[in-house]
C-alpha cells in the first residue's frame, strides 16, 4: 500500500475528551430549550436526521478554532445542519430573532364580509 494518507486524530475537546460530556449534556438542553436556527432564524424540524441537509445541529457561535469554548452553553446554539456548514469557521455578529407570534388586527378588515367563513 504505497503513499496512503495517514488519518488525523481528532484533537478537538468537544469531539472526544475532556469536554465532551459537558457538550453532550448541554446539547441535550439546547435541543428542549430552543427550536429555532440561530443562523437563518427558521423553525428546525427536528424530524429530519442526519446528513439531512435540514436535520437539527449545534453551532459554535465563537468557532472554537477562533478561541471559543468548545462546551460552554453560552458559545452554543441550535442550527440547521447546512447553515452551520455554510457559516463553517466565520465569526457573524449573533443573531437575535423574534419568536412571538404577531396578531393582525380585524379592524382594518371591510365589514361587508363575513371573514369567518374564509
Amino acid at each position: 500500500m504505497a503513499n496512503q494518507p495517514r488519518a488525523r486524530p481528532n484533537l478537538r475537546p468537544d469531539h472526544n475528551g475532556t469536554q465532551r460530556a459537558q457538550f453532550e449534556s448541554n446539547k441535550k438542553k439546547i435541543y428542549a430549550t430552543q427550536s429555532v436556527c440561530g443562523i437563518c432564524g427558521k423553525p428546525v424540524d427536528f424530524s429530519f436526521k442526519f446528513p439531512h441537509p435540514l436535520s437539527p445541529c449545534i453551532d459554535h457561535i465563537i468557532p472554537v478554532s477562533k478561541g471559543g469554548h468548545p462546551s460552554d452553553i453560552s458559545n452554543l446554539q441550535l442550527a440547521h445542519m447546512t447553515c452551520n456548514r455554510y457559516k463553517s469557521d466565520k465569526l457573524v455578529e449573533k443573531q437575535v430573532f423574534d419568536d412571538e407570534i404577531k396578531l393582525i388586527s380585524n379592524r382594518v378588515l371591510p365589514l361587508s364580509i363575513n371573514w369567518k367563513d374564509i
